[in-house]
């Protein structure tokens, strides 16, 4: 294991801590909600669901946080503006946890960025994200709202290379006049968590494992993914999915070692459904990267899966 030279900074978002050296604070995990073709989702576009379906599961995962000290987020994805508001109203009731709030639509996203600010919520939404793709718009709702959290993702369609990805987030690359980590602070973004952007196996998945380990070393700053979706969108591991579901799922959690293993400090894991067997495999690495780390002195925190579960 190592110890990065640079200082490792580490963000508070409504008590949940992220960031640090390897091995000091525990992996924060995100499940999604509410995702597209969800089975306790009736209406995508007006926002209606199972409430009890969808209670349970967030307290499922809040469970699985309590049991193994890996803090949780929900990941709050929507269709329309007014499902976006409903699904904030509904997981803001039932956990204190932190949420993303996520959509394909820019103007759902900015109409989430609206109101958690109206409503006073702010300090818990982490918008998802500032990407290569922002608009004005979109810049100008941040800055002018309360939401000081945010996902970077360090996805460049132009040049999906590693050198490619830091420049984007550096000076913007050639795909935008600044580089995102400014373009973050511009918008008020203060507690910055970096995604490398994960694309599928074969096509640069690794070089995304490669980056978390560049980008904590050059900035500092906590670095995470959605590395699930590598598996996801493996066209053979697909075929084996279909004679043997358990093949898949081995891979899909499993990939959460491999995000945390390179000093990964957050993970969006997928279906929130699989929070009993992410948080295990997110604790066991925790365990395993803290007892590597303790030539270099480090103490993990109090509530590191080591000090709960050894």
């Amino acid at each position: 294991m190592f110890r990065f030279r640079q200082e490792q900074k580490i963000v508070d978002i409504a008590g949940v801590k992220i960031g640090g050296q390897p091995g000091e604070i525990p992996a924060v995990l995100a499940g999604t909600i509410f995702y597209p073709n969800h089975k306790i989702v009736d209406d995508e576009e007006k926002g209606t669901f199972n409430e009890k379906e969808a209670e349970s599961l967030i307290n499922m995962q809040s469970t699985s946080a309590d049991e193994t000290g890996n803090p949780c987020m929900v990941h709050v994805f929507a269709s329309s503006k007014i499902s976006v508001k409903k699904y904030i109203d509904f997981v803001s009731e039932i956990t204190e946890a932190p949420f993303l709030i996520d959509s394909i639509d820019s103007s759902v996203r900015m109409e989430a960025v609206r109101y958690v600010t109206e409503i006073g919520l702010a300090d818990r939404a982490i918008n998802n994200s500032i990407n290569m793709g922002i608009t004005d718009d979109e810049k100008n709702m941040l800055k002018d709202s309360d939401v000081d959290s945010s996902i970077v993702l360090g996805f460049n369609a132009m040049d999906s290379s590693l050198e490619g990805r830091i420049a984007l987030l550096e000076n913007g690359a050639s795909v935008a006049e600044k580089g995102l980590l400014q373009t973050a602070a511009d918008c008020g973004i203060s507690k910055i968590l970096i995604d490398p952007s994960i694309t599928p196996i074969g096509n640069g998945a690794g070089i995304a494992l490669k980056m978390t380990l560049v980008a904590k070393a050059k900035w500092g700053l906590p670095v995470g993914s959605g590395i699930h979706n590598a598996p996801l969108a493996w066209d053979w591991l697909k075929g084996k999915k279909k004679k043997d579901v358990m093949i898949y799922k081995a891979c899909d959690i499993g990939s959460i070692g491999l995000q945390l293993i390179v000093a990964g400090d957050f993970v969006l894991y997928g279906p929130i459904e699989s929070a009993p067997y992410a948080f295990p495999m997110a604790a066991m690495t925790d365990i395993m990267v803290a007892e590597a780390a303790e030539d270099f002195e480090i103490i993990p925190s109090e509530n590191h899966p080591i000090n709960r579960l050894v």
